[in-house]
C-alpha cells in the first residue's frame, strides 16, 4: 500500500502536516537502526529497484550530493547526478521542456538551486515528486535531519526550546520556523535588525504555531534567546551569493558568535548544532564546535537517513 506521501512534492516543511513530518522522522530513525544492525539485510530490501532519481546541483555541495547519492543507492535506485556544466539547465533549455523530458527517465527530481520560484516551477510542470535540496528561502532536507537529531537526543520535540543565533533572514531560519511550528517546539531567534525572517514566512509560522502550541519569537539579544534553550543552532553569516557583504556582515554579526560563555547560558544539557559548512572562529568558536555537547557530525550523518526515508515515502 502506498504511503501517505507517495507522489508528493516537498519544497518546504510546510508541505507536510505535523503527522507527516513525524512519519518521515520515525521512518528515518527506524531505517537508520536497521541499517546499523544488519547492513546486508537492509541492502536486500531495495524498495526502489529499477528506478532512477535525478539530483540537480546548481550550487556547490558536499553533504547534499553524497547523502542523496548514497541514500538513493541504498534504496536500490540509480542516482543521476547533474551539476556544473552538466546540469540539467546548463544549456538554457526552458524549465518546462527540461523537466517534461526528465520525467520520462526518472521517478523523482531533487534540486539544489537559488530561487524558490524555480523549484516551484519545476513542480508545476512535472508529474514526478520534486524535492527541494536547498534554495535561498528554505532547506527542508536539512530541517528534517536536524529535527531527527534533536529527537534522538531528547525525545518529544514539543517539550523543547531551540535557540537560533545569527542571520535571521536565511533559509535555515525560515526552515526552523516551520519545523518548530509543526512540532510544537519553542523557537527563539536572535538576530540584528535588518536580518529578521521574511514577514510572510514568520506570519505563516505563527499561524501554524497557534495550532500546535509552539512559541515563536524574534529577539535582538543572543543571551535572551539561549536562556532555557535545549538546542543552540547557528549558521554561516555569509551565505552563497552574499560573499560581497563579508566584511559588513562580520562586523554586524560579531556579537552573535556562539561561544562557550553563550552556551553556558542555555540549559545544562543543551546541545550545539550547525548545518555546516562552518567558518570556525566566525559564527562559532572551535571550543564549541569540538565540545562534547556538539552534535554537528550526528546532524550531518542524519541528512542521509532523513532524505533516504523521505524518498522512500515519496516513491513507495
Amino acid at each position: 500500500m502506498p504511503s501517505a506521501l507517495a507522489g508528493r512534492d516537498i519544497l518546504r516543511l510546510f508541505d507536510l502536516t505535523p503527522d507527516e513530518l513525524h512519519l518521515v522522522i520515525s521512518t528515518a530513525r527506524a531505517d537508520k537502526a536497521r541499517w546499523q544492525q544488519d547492513l546486508s539485510s537492509a541492502l536486500a530490501e531495495a524498495p526502489c529497484a529499477g528506478r532512477a532519481v535525478a539530483v540537480i546541483l546548481e550550487k556547490p555541495s558536499l553533504r547534499t550530493r553524497i547523502s542523496f547519492e548514497t541514500g538513493i543507492v541504498r534504496l536500490g535506485a540509480h542516482p543521476a547526478i547533474m551539476g556544473g556544466s552538466d546540469s540539467a539547465f546548463s544549456r538554457g533549455e526552458s524549465i518546462k521542456d527540461t523537466v517534461m523530458v526528465l520525467e520520462r527517465y526518472v521517478s523523482a527530481i531533487v534540486i539544489r538551486t537559488f530561487a524558490q520560484a524555480k523549484v516551484e516551477e519545476i513542480a508545476h510542470w512535472t508529474k514526478v515528486p520534486v524535492v527541494n535540496a536547498l534554495t535561498d528561502d528554505f532547506h527542508p532536507c536539512q530541517g528534517l535531519a536536524d529535527l531527527m537529531t534533536i529527537e534522538e537526543e531528547f525525545g518529544d520535540l514539543a517539550k523543547l526550546k531551540l535557540a537560533y543565533v545569527g542571520d535571521g533572514s536565511n533559509n535555515m531560519t525560515h526552515t526552523y520556523l516551520e519545523g518548530c511550528a509543526l512540532t510544537g517546539m519553542s523557537l527563539s531567534i536572535a538576530c540584528p535588525e535588518g536580518y529578521r525572517p521574511q514577514p510572510q514566512y514568520l506570519n505563516e509560522a505563527l499561524a501554524q504555531a497557534a495550532e500546535t502550541g509552539a512559541r515563536l519569537e524574534v529577539v535582538k539579544s543572543p543571551e535572551q534567546a539561549v536562556e532555557g534553550a535545549d538546542v543552540v543552532i547557528t549558521d554561516t553569516w555569509v551565505s552563497m551569493g552574499d560573499e560581497g557583504q563579508q566584511d559588513l556582515r562580520a562586523a554586524l554579526f560579531e556579537p552573535y558568535r556562539v561561544t562557550d560563555e553563550l552556551m553556558a547560558k542555555a540549559n545544562p544539557c543543551a546541545v550545539f548544532m550547525h548545518c555546516l559548512p562552518a567558518h570556525r572562529g566566525a559564527e562559532v568558536t572551535d571550543e564549541v564546535m569540538d565540545a562534547p555537547y556538539s552534535k554537528i557530525y550526528n546532524e550531518a550523518e542524519n541528512r542521509l537517513h532523513a532524505q533516504q526515508a523521505l524518498l522512500k515515502l515519496l516513491l513507495c
